[in-house]
C-alpha cells in the first residue's frame, strides 16, 4: 500500500510546526509506524530536535536538483527503530532560488517521492515545511496528500489560516495537486487561563467543524525545552501534559487517516 504523505505547514513561525511534525512522526513510529520525517526547513530544527547535525548532501537539496534520489538520503532515527529522516542542511535554503528557474517547479518534490510512496517500506511520509510559503513550501503541498495546519490559539493566527487555505484551493482548482486535502487543523500553545484562547479554539471549531482535531496542545515548557536535549516530548518527559496530549493525538491521526502498519 501506498504511504499517505502530511504536509505539516503554517507560513507563520513559532506556532508549533516543527514541535508538531517531529512529535507526531515519533509517536506513530512508536505505534509501529514506519515513518519518514522529511525536513524542509533550511533551518533544520526538527533534524537537530531529534538530536541529529547538519550532514552536507544529506537533505533533499541534491535530488531536488537532480543528484540521486530521496531514498538515498533516508536514514533511521537511533532512538526510533521505524522512524527516519531525511534531514535539512544549509544548501537548502539555495534550492528557493534554483526550483524557480525549472520547469514545473512545484511538481519537483511530488516527482521524487513518487518511488518512495510506491515502494511499500514506508507508511507515512510527514513533510516539516518552513515557515514561508515560498518554493520549497509550495512543493511540499503539491506533493502531499494532507495538509496538517498547526494553529496557535490567538486572534491573529486567524488572519494566517485564512492565507494558507486559499494558497489550498488554488492548488486544487488549477489543478496542480487537485487531490490535496485539508487533514485537520491542530490547536496549538493553548493556555487555558486566557479567555481569548478559549474563544479562539470556539471559533475555529464553529468554522471548521469535524477539521478540527479535538486534541489541543498547551502551551509547555516542557515542549519547549525537548529539543535543545535532541529528543522528542515522549523521551524528555514522557508524563507532562505536553506528551499526553501529543499521545491522544498521535491516537486521533491514526484513527483519522485509517492508518496501519505493514
Amino acid at each position: 500500500m501506498s504511504a499517505k504523505v502530511f504536509s505539516i505547514a503554517n507560513q507563520k513561525g513559532g506556532v508549533g510546526k516543527t514541535t508538531t511534525a517531529i512529535n507526531l512522526a515519533f509517536g506513530l513510529a512508536d505505534k509501529g509506524l514506519r515513518v519518514v520525517l522529511i525536513d524542509m526547513d533550511p533551518q533544520g530544527n526538527a533534524t537537530s530536535s531529534l538530536g541529529l547535525e547538519f550532514k552536507e548532501g544529506g537533505s533533499v537539496y541534491g535530488p531536488l536538483c537532480g543528484e540521486g534520489t530521496i531514498a538515498d538520503k533516508v536514514q533511521p532515527v537511533a532512538s526510533q527503530k521505524n522512524l527516519f529522516i531525511v534531514p535539512s542542511e544549509m544548501d537548502l535554503a539555495a534550492i528557493e532560488i534554483e526550483l524557480a528557474q525549472r520547469e514545473n517547479y512545484l511538481m519537483q518534490l511530488k516527482d521524487l517521492l513518487e518511488s518512495l510512496k510506491a515502494s511499500g517500506d514506508y507508511d507515512a511520509i510527514v513533510l516539516d515545511c518552513p515557515p514561508a510559503l515560498g518554493m520549497l513550501s509550495m512543493n511540499s503541498l503539491v506533493a502531499a496528500d494532507y495538509l496538517i495546519i498547526t494553529l496557535q490559539a490567538e486572534y491573529m493566527a486567524m488572519e494566517g489560516l485564512g492565507q494558507i487555505l486559499k494558497v489550498l484551493d488554488t492548488l486544487k482548482e488549477s489543478g496542480v495537486n487537485p487531490d490535496l486535502e485539508l487533514g485537520g487543523i491542530l490547536m496549538t500553545l493553548f493556555d487555558r487561563r486566557v479567555n481569548l484562547a478559549h474563544e479562539v479554539v470556539g471559533e475555529v471549531r464553529k468554522h471548521f467543524d469535524e477539521t478540527v482535531f479535538r486534541t489541543v496542545i498547551p502551551r509547555s515548557v516542557r515542549l519547549s525545552e525537548a529539543p535543545s536535549y535532541g529528543q522528542s516530548i515522549f523521551e524528555y518527559d514522557g508524563t507532562c501534559a505536553g506528551a499526553y496530549a501529543y499521545r491522544y493525538f498521535v491516537e486521533e491521526f491514526i484513527d483519522r487517516f485509517d492508518l496501519k502498519n505493514g
